[in-house]
């Protein structure tokens, strides 16, 4: 556990992981140092106490925060790093943010690091079979579920794939979709083909819906 406000952690060692682009045909290897990683989304309960806000569409603070754009992610981030004593993440402007990469608060993570994470050493689509690892449309009674419900990939991280798309640091394709960001993992409401660990899904850094939330990673 993360003794900072209770944020539970878990420590990733460094590593390698190849992502890839379906639509670009693409694939790029990405070299990882150390990170801390939550084991779980960010809950309505965590969110609130750090903001004093309740965004999301359904209500149970044990339910992860939903409808939250990803320039709210980061905002929690820093607000989180500055109830906790650490320095900040980001430096934010009116439009644009700066990563310090020589902080030690509490920031999103790479989709390469959220990635590797989601993998767990495996090397298939999932890091197991779908209906015990995630929320998804076929067994969600399209709707959130509580986080930490089902199973855990081997290095202990839950619902990594469905339950909500979780915002990562990263520009999709800054060329083609400007300040889009990237998302991974698919959500309560998405088709099974959406919720495996390769999958790459891209929206503008406002967008604020109720299947997308995120989880808080930390530079170890």
């Amino acid at each position: 556990m993360d003794p900072h406000l209770d944020v539970t952690t878990r420590l990733v060692g460094p590593g390698r992981v190849t992502l890839s682009d379906r639509r670009t045909e693409q694939a790029w290897t990405v070299e990882l140092a150390a990170y801390r990683l939550a084991v779980h989304p960010v809950t309505q309960a965590e969110y609130a106490a750090v903001t004093g806000d309740r965004p999301s569409a359904s209500d149970g603070g044990r339910l992860p925060v939903e409808s939250v754009s990803w320039w709210d992610a980061v905002r929690y981030c820093n607000a989180l790093s500055e109830q906790a004593g650490l320095v900040p993440a980001y430096e934010l402007a009116a439009d644009d943010v700066r990563w310090d990469r020589a902080a030690d608060g509490y920031r999103l993570p790479t989709e390469a690091e959220w990635e590797y994470a989601c993998r767990a050493g495996t090397t298939g689509a999932r890091y197991g079979r779908l209906d015990d690892i995630a929320w998804y449309r076929a067994n969600s009674g399209e709707r959130v579920h509580e986080v930490g419900g089902k199973q855990p990939n081997e290095w202990g991280f839950h619902d990594l794939l469905g339950t909500v798309w979780e915002w990562c640091w990263d520009l999709y394709d800054p060329d083609v979709y400007g300040s889009y960001r990237v998302l991974r993992g698919g959500g309560w409401y998405d088709e099974h083909w959406s919720c495996r660990a390769s999958v790459r899904r891209r929206s503008h850094p406002t967008l604020a819906i109720d299947d997308v939330g995120f989880r808080v990673a930390r530079t170890a």
